[in-house]
């Protein structure tokens, strides 16, 4: 068996590995340490993505949360409520895309993130 060929038990663990990954970042860290020991292709793709995916919803929705505290009680308090629930809803979106793909043990990238994820995450 040539090094770079995949067994079904590998492609499984790869595809375990993506689908906890996507459990928030300690799901991401347990797929990371736990799962990924025989570091699969799917695997990897789906963990770079998620990485990247649990980096900017993160950071979108504690910039949200300060946004809305500040114009809790402005006359604007309808933009920052739309604002929130329009980002929440993209990320909830994204996640259910890319958790399909991981189920399915595809290698679809995410809309928006999942390709720039494989180029900025390539050595996991």
């Amino acid at each position: 068996m040539e090094a770079n060929e995949n067994t079904p038990s590998d492609d499984e663990d790869g595809k375990a590995a993506g689908i906890v990954s996507y459990f928030f970042i300690v799901g991401w860290i347990i797929a990371y340490f736990a799962l990924h020991h025989s570091k699969t292709g799917l695997g990897s793709y789906q963990l770079r993505q998620t990485l990247l995916f649990h980096l900017i919803s993160t950071v979108a929705v504690v910039a949200l949360d300060i946004i809305f505290f500040y114009l809790l009680f402005s006359p604007d308090y309808w933009v920052a409520s739309a604002l929130n629930w329009l980002t929440r809803t993209a990320i909830i979106a994204l996640w259910v895309f890319g958790f399909l793909g991981a189920i399915n043990g595809q290698k679809t990238p995410m809309p928006l993130i999942g390709k720039k994820a494989q180029r900025m995450f390539s050595g996991i």
